[in-house]
């Protein structure tokens, strides 16, 4: 029983798939976040040097 379990490799591919599809999601959160705080950067700037120009 623990041999047929052993070389029973039909749920394998499923569960490559779903491991690329949240290392996938991981690099998307985090490219999300990291672009996130760059525009709020930028739009600070701009908020800043309106204020300096008013």
């Amino acid at each position: 029983m623990l041999r047929t379990l052993l070389k029973d490799t039909t749920g394998a591919s499923a569960l490559e798939y779903a491991i690329i599809a949240s290392l996938v999601s991981v690099a998307a959160i985090g490219a999300f976040l990291a672009l996130g705080n760059q525009s709020k950067a930028n739009l600070e700037s701009v908020k800043a040097a309106y204020e300096q120009a008013n």
